[in-house]
This record gives structure tokens, C-alpha cells and sequence, in this order.
């Protein structure tokens, strides 16, 4: 598993428990199953970015999956 800048700028800020426990049972679902999250319509010129929405722990995973099955997580989002 791998992030964007973004992403990355994004784990920087969070601060509770609860944000890190609701992030890391989103990173193990996708991780575990990358195809467990919807694809998102877009141009077939660039990655098919797919999203994951937990609705128990209120969180959204925006991500893509390389060629060699590496998860890269564009962005996290509470819902």
C-alpha cells in the first residue's frame, strides 16, 4: 500500500484514536480485497480510481490499484 502526497498530507493531520481506528480498518478491507471498492467513471487515459466506503466507521478511501496489485490511496475522507 502506498499514498499520494495528498494523502500523506492528510495522515499528518489526524489526531484521535478514533480517526486512526477508522482509517486502518479501511487500509485492511481494501488491502485485503483492492477490488472491494466501487470504481469511479473517468477517462481511461489515466489509473480507474475505485472508492471504498465504510459506512460503519464513516470513512471514504479514494484509490487506484497498479498493474503489480499495489494499493495507492488517493485521499481519505470522513463521511
Amino acid at each position: 500500500m502506498a499514498f499520494s502526497d495528498s494523502a500523506a498530507k492528510q495522515l499528518e493531520n489526524i489526531t484521535s484514536e478514533a480517526e486512526i481506528h477508522a482509517l486502518d480498518r479501511a487500509l485492511v478491507v481494501v488491502s485485503v480485497d483492492p477490488e472491494v471498492g466501487e470504481p469511479i467513471p473517468g477517462s481511461a487515459a489515466g489509473p480507474q480510481l475505485r472508492e471504498y466506503a465504510d459506512e460503519f466507521e464513516r470513512v471514504r478511501l479514494l484509490y487506484w490499484v497498479t498493474a503489480l496489485k499495489t494499493v495507492v490511496v488517493v485521499a481519505y475522507l470522513e463521511v
